[in-house]
């Protein structure tokens, strides 16, 4: 299933199913069985269905939502190798520090907001009828160093639009990995029909503007001391790409 898919379902019974594994994201087969007060007879034959059309993903015991990934991409650069890829549910602790360690100088509110609420819901991917969320990752050695992450709501007035946050941890940084995590995210904003993508900083951080500003983005409106950091208030750069 591709995130741009609609959410039509045939039997209100297997909506109740596909809502309930998008919302933990990973759960056991059994679980979700009990958590819907479903018969093992019904609730088969509604995950049968769900797998048969490609929404949903079963793995022994666990049932997990199923979306096209396009596969994973190796790079070498500067001697660094490193692997993109969308991300898993299973990346989510390591992703969640990633982008914690990446913006430790707290000039990536967006993204540190983002951490936050991924480690609260304990969920990476979303597709339901308020928003779609996707990430893809920089992996090194299997170890998360860097990510992408694509947001939109759905809202059909802003359903051409989504909103992105791009980061990698200090270490990886300078080995192009944030331009190929960026260029991933882009292209796959384009497959899904998205028109135009949006990313908001602090008007401290110079390097994301500047990241930004040569692969093309341009600065659409700043806001006023609309961050306030440390007692300081800070001016918000609005930055976006069309597609």
């Amino acid at each position: 299933m591709q995130f741009s898919d609609e959410l039509e379902f045939t039997h209100r019974d297997r909506k109740d199913v596909y809502e309930y594994v998008e919302r933990y994201g990973s759960v056991g087969y059994e679980k979700a069985r009990a958590g819907l007060d479903m018969e093992p007879a019904a609730f088969g034959h509604h995950v049968a269905i769900l797998k048969r059309d490609g929404i949903i993903e079963q793995h022994d015991d666990t049932l997990t939502i199923s979306f096209e990934s396009g596969g994973k991409e190796q790079f070498s650069e500067d001697g660094v190798e490193f692997v993109i890829r969308q991300a898993r549910e299973d990346d989510l602790t390591g992703l969640v520090g990633a982008i914690r360690e990446a913006i430790t100088d707290k000039t990536y509110i967006v993204a540190e907001n983002i951490a936050d609420i991924i480690d609260h819901e304990n969920v990476l991917l979303r597709h339901n009828d308020l928003e779609s969320r996707v990430f893809f990752v920089a992996t090194v050695n299997g170890d998360v160093v860097g990510w992408v992450h694509l947001t939109s709501p759905e809202i059909e007035k802003l359903g051409h639009t989504a909103e992105l946050t791009v980061g990698v941890i200090e270490a990886y940084r300078g080995h192009g990995i944030g331009s190929h995590l960026l260029q991933r995210g882009l292209e796959w904003a384009n497959e899904n029909g998205y028109e135009k993508v949006c990313n908001s900083v602090p008007s401290t951080n110079e390097d994301a503007i500047a990241f930004l500003d040569r692969h093309g983005w341009e600065t659409e409106a700043v806001r006023e001391k609309h961050y306030k950091i440390d007692n300081e208030y800070l001016d918000e750069v609005m930055m976006a790409v069309n597609l």
